[in-house]
């Protein structure tokens, strides 16, 4: 009768009988508790579940957190207010909005605590106490082709 096998079989079977492995009767794999597919805890999650364990094992909740706000501002603040004024930055709970004219800035100063109750509520995990509004840039003319050097206007009496 020839041999089931070949010099590989007997090298697995010697391995482990010494490292104590057992068989398994039905796949011929070696088992140990709780590693059967069937066995509890061992059902399939989602992908949004494993996402959401990684995001909160490695404390990513408030960067993200701040991320979506800066993307969905236009919800958090409405159609109106977003096509004026935009957030620019958020560093230790303040949220920087730069706003399109002085009017905007009054307008958005006004409505404040409004604001920040809808950006709170919205975005608990991202750590807004507080928004600072900033107007329109100005123009300068210390740099540039419409520049002089010298004193500029004060310069008039040589």
């Amino acid at each position: 009768m020839a041999d089931r096998g070949g010099e590989h079989v007997k090298v697995f079977a010697r391995l482990r009988e010494r490292l104590g492995g057992k068989r398994s009767a039905r796949t011929g794999l070696d088992s140990s508790p709780g590693q059967r597919p069937f066995d509890p805890g061992r059902d399939p999650n989602s992908v949004g579940f494993a996402l959401t364990n990684l995001i909160r094992d490695r404390g990513w909740e408030q960067d993200l957190s701040r991320s979506e706000l800066f993307i969905a501002w236009a919800e958090a603040v409405g159609p109106a207010v977003a096509d004026h004024a935009r957030p620019i930055e958020l560093v230790d709970g303040v949220l920087v909005v730069k706003c399109d004219s002085t009017a905007w800035a009054t307008q958005l100063g006004l409505m404040r605590s409004t604001v920040l109750t809808s950006i709170v509520n919205r975005f608990p995990d991202a750590g807004v106490d507080s928004i600072r509004l900033l107007g329109p840039d100005v123009p300068t003319y210390k740099r540039g082709p419409k520049s002089v050097p010298g004193r500029g206007p004060r310069d008039t009496y040589g």
